[in-house]
């Protein structure tokens, strides 16, 4: 089971960490949500738990708890700039089904 980052988002947790000041790296979540099922969570880690998973690619961390990996085994997480907006994308290839909106996705 493995979960990867793109260099763009690998540049821009590693700025907002260093903003921050400290962090282990970007956790990642999922939660029961919208009309989909489930919506993705992202925080920071300030330390690594030992229900964690950790998974590293161009020098940053993503941390997962092993009850999540089932939902987010082969994400991609990016980070996208369209205009004036920018956000994580997540390429999750086991999402069967989105909601209009975008909010939340089921497997």
């Amino acid at each position: 089971m493995s979960i990867s980052i793109t260099s763009a988002a690998a540049e821009h947790i590693t700025h907002c960490l260093k903003e921050r000041g400290e962090g282990e790296g970007l956790r990642v979540k999922v939660k029961p949500s919208g009309c989909s099922g489930y919506a993705y969570v992202l925080d920071f880690a300030d330390k690594v738990e030992a229900n964690d998973a950790v998974f590293e690619n161009h020098g940053v961390k993503v941390i997962v708890d092993k009850e999540n990996l089932p939902i987010l085994d082969g994400t991609e997480v990016d980070y996208v700039k369209e205009g004036v907006n920018s956000y994580f994308k997540f390429n999750n290839p086991l999402v069967k089904d989105e909601c209009g909106c975008g909010e939340s996705f089921s497997v």
